[in-house]
Protein backbone atom coordinates (compact mmCIF):
# COMPACT_ATOMS: atom_id res chain seq x y z
CA UNK A 1 0.00 0.00 0.00
CA UNK A 2 1.53 3.31 -1.06
CA UNK A 3 2.12 5.63 2.34
CA UNK A 4 -0.41 7.55 3.12
CA UNK A 5 -3.14 5.88 0.48
CA UNK A 6 -5.48 4.29 3.73
CA UNK A 7 -5.31 8.07 4.79
CA UNK A 8 -7.27 8.81 1.71
CA UNK A 9 -10.15 6.19 2.33
CA UNK A 10 -12.93 7.32 3.94
CA UNK A 11 -12.53 6.05 7.87
CA UNK A 12 -15.90 4.01 7.51
CA UNK A 13 -14.04 1.68 4.59
CA UNK A 14 -10.63 1.44 6.49
CA UNK A 15 -11.44 -1.86 8.77
CA UNK A 16 -13.05 -3.07 5.24
CA UNK A 17 -10.10 -2.61 3.51
CA UNK A 18 -7.41 -4.09 5.89
CA UNK A 19 -9.74 -7.18 6.51
CA UNK A 20 -9.36 -7.39 2.38
CA UNK A 21 -6.33 -7.06 2.89
CA UNK A 22 -6.00 -9.85 5.40
CA UNK A 23 -8.27 -12.33 3.28
CA UNK A 24 -6.35 -11.92 -0.30
CA UNK A 25 -2.75 -13.08 2.07
CA UNK A 26 -5.02 -15.75 3.42
CA UNK A 27 -6.09 -16.90 -0.08
CA UNK A 28 -2.90 -16.60 -1.46
CA UNK A 29 -1.88 -19.21 1.06
CA UNK A 30 -4.77 -21.38 0.08
CA UNK A 31 -3.85 -20.60 -3.66
CA UNK A 32 -0.69 -22.21 -2.67
CA UNK A 33 -2.21 -25.29 -0.96
CA UNK A 34 -4.46 -25.84 -4.26
CA UNK A 35 -1.87 -25.32 -6.45
CA UNK A 36 0.14 -27.71 -4.71
CA UNK A 37 -2.26 -30.49 -4.80
CA UNK A 38 -3.74 -30.45 -7.89
CA UNK A 39 -0.21 -30.58 -8.95
CA UNK A 40 0.13 -34.10 -6.66
CA UNK A 41 -2.95 -35.28 -7.54
CA UNK A 42 -3.53 -34.64 -11.49
CA UNK A 43 0.05 -34.07 -12.41
CA UNK A 44 2.22 -36.51 -10.46
CA UNK A 45 -0.98 -39.38 -9.36
CA UNK A 46 -2.82 -38.56 -12.78
CA UNK A 47 -5.80 -38.41 -11.62
CA UNK A 48 -8.62 -36.39 -13.60
CA UNK A 49 -7.84 -32.92 -13.30
CA UNK A 50 -11.35 -32.03 -12.08
CA UNK A 51 -11.59 -34.89 -9.46
CA UNK A 52 -7.97 -33.61 -8.46
CA UNK A 53 -9.45 -29.48 -8.82
CA UNK A 54 -12.66 -30.70 -6.29
CA UNK A 55 -9.91 -32.13 -3.66
CA UNK A 56 -7.43 -29.63 -4.00
CA UNK A 57 -9.71 -26.88 -3.39
CA UNK A 58 -11.52 -28.51 -0.38
CA UNK A 59 -7.49 -28.47 1.23
CA UNK A 60 -7.61 -25.20 0.55
CA UNK A 61 -10.77 -24.46 2.19
CA UNK A 62 -9.66 -26.17 5.85
CA UNK A 63 -6.32 -24.46 5.45
CA UNK A 64 -7.94 -20.76 4.79
CA UNK A 65 -11.04 -21.68 7.65
CA UNK A 66 -8.09 -22.27 9.87
CA UNK A 67 -6.53 -19.10 9.14
CA UNK A 68 -9.52 -16.87 8.63
CA UNK A 69 -10.91 -17.61 11.95
CA UNK A 70 -7.47 -16.76 13.75
CA UNK A 71 -6.40 -13.92 11.54
CA UNK A 72 -8.49 -12.25 9.20
CA UNK A 73 -11.78 -12.34 11.69
CA UNK A 74 -9.59 -12.85 14.25
CA UNK A 75 -11.09 -9.54 16.15
CA UNK A 76 -14.14 -10.52 16.01
CA UNK A 77 -13.71 -13.16 19.20
CA UNK A 78 -13.71 -16.35 17.63
CA UNK A 79 -11.15 -18.44 18.58
CA UNK A 80 -11.61 -21.20 21.02
CA UNK A 81 -15.14 -19.65 21.18
CA UNK A 82 -18.43 -21.74 20.93
CA UNK A 83 -19.39 -22.94 17.25
CA UNK A 84 -16.24 -23.83 15.41
CA UNK A 85 -17.55 -26.51 13.84
CA UNK A 86 -20.93 -24.73 13.18
CA UNK A 87 -18.67 -22.19 11.64
CA UNK A 88 -17.06 -24.74 9.51
CA UNK A 89 -19.87 -25.98 8.53
CA UNK A 90 -20.96 -22.56 7.72
CA UNK A 91 -17.67 -21.89 5.45
CA UNK A 92 -17.76 -25.38 3.54
CA UNK A 93 -21.61 -25.01 2.89
CA UNK A 94 -21.02 -21.03 1.71
CA UNK A 95 -17.32 -20.82 0.77
CA UNK A 96 -16.30 -24.06 0.04
CA UNK A 97 -19.31 -25.14 -2.10
CA UNK A 98 -18.57 -21.87 -4.09
CA UNK A 99 -15.33 -22.57 -4.17
CA UNK A 100 -15.71 -26.42 -5.31
CA UNK A 101 -18.25 -25.83 -7.78
CA UNK A 102 -16.94 -22.71 -9.33
CA UNK A 103 -13.61 -24.17 -9.73
CA UNK A 104 -14.90 -27.09 -11.27
CA UNK A 105 -17.39 -25.10 -13.90
CA UNK A 106 -14.94 -22.50 -14.17
CA UNK A 107 -12.16 -25.87 -15.12
CA UNK A 108 -14.08 -27.33 -17.52
CA UNK A 109 -14.53 -23.80 -19.42
CA UNK A 110 -10.90 -22.86 -19.25
CA UNK A 111 -9.16 -26.32 -19.51
CA UNK A 112 -11.65 -28.69 -20.95
CA UNK A 113 -12.88 -26.20 -23.45
CA UNK A 114 -10.26 -23.56 -24.02
CA UNK A 115 -7.32 -26.01 -23.70
CA UNK A 116 -5.46 -23.97 -21.03
CA UNK A 117 -3.09 -25.71 -18.73
CA UNK A 118 -4.82 -27.36 -15.66
CA UNK A 119 -2.77 -24.70 -13.61
CA UNK A 120 -3.14 -21.69 -15.24
CA UNK A 121 -6.82 -22.69 -15.64
CA UNK A 122 -6.64 -23.25 -12.09
CA UNK A 123 -5.37 -19.72 -11.40
CA UNK A 124 -8.11 -18.47 -13.20
CA UNK A 125 -10.92 -20.11 -11.82
CA UNK A 126 -9.73 -19.20 -8.23
CA UNK A 127 -10.16 -15.49 -9.04
CA UNK A 128 -13.47 -15.76 -10.56
CA UNK A 129 -14.54 -16.66 -7.03
CA UNK A 130 -12.84 -14.82 -4.79
CA UNK A 131 -14.80 -11.40 -4.13
CA UNK A 132 -18.02 -13.71 -3.93
CA UNK A 133 -16.13 -15.70 -1.07
CA UNK A 134 -14.84 -12.52 1.13
CA UNK A 135 -18.58 -11.10 1.21
CA UNK A 136 -20.17 -14.39 2.62
CA UNK A 137 -17.07 -14.88 5.01
CA UNK A 138 -17.60 -11.71 6.34
CA UNK A 139 -21.41 -11.71 6.43
CA UNK A 140 -22.64 -14.86 6.97
CA UNK A 141 -19.51 -17.44 8.32
CA UNK A 142 -17.71 -15.44 10.96
CA UNK A 143 -19.78 -12.87 12.41
CA UNK A 144 -18.85 -11.36 15.77
CA UNK A 145 -19.25 -12.74 19.14
CA UNK A 146 -21.45 -10.90 21.13
CA UNK A 147 -19.54 -9.43 23.58
CA UNK A 148 -22.13 -8.89 26.77
CA UNK A 149 -24.72 -11.24 27.41
CA UNK A 150 -28.38 -9.69 27.65
CA UNK A 151 -29.40 -8.94 31.37
CA UNK A 152 -31.67 -11.17 32.59
CA UNK A 153 -35.28 -10.32 32.96
CA UNK A 154 -35.74 -11.37 36.42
Amino acid sequence: LPSGAASIMPKRWRPLFFRWIKFSAVGWLGVSVQLTMLTLLAGRLEMHYLVATALAVQCAILNNFFWHERWTWGDRGLLGAPGRWQRSLRFNATSGTLSILGNVVFMSIYVGQLGLHYLVGNIASIASCTILNFVISDRLVFLAMPTDTPASCE
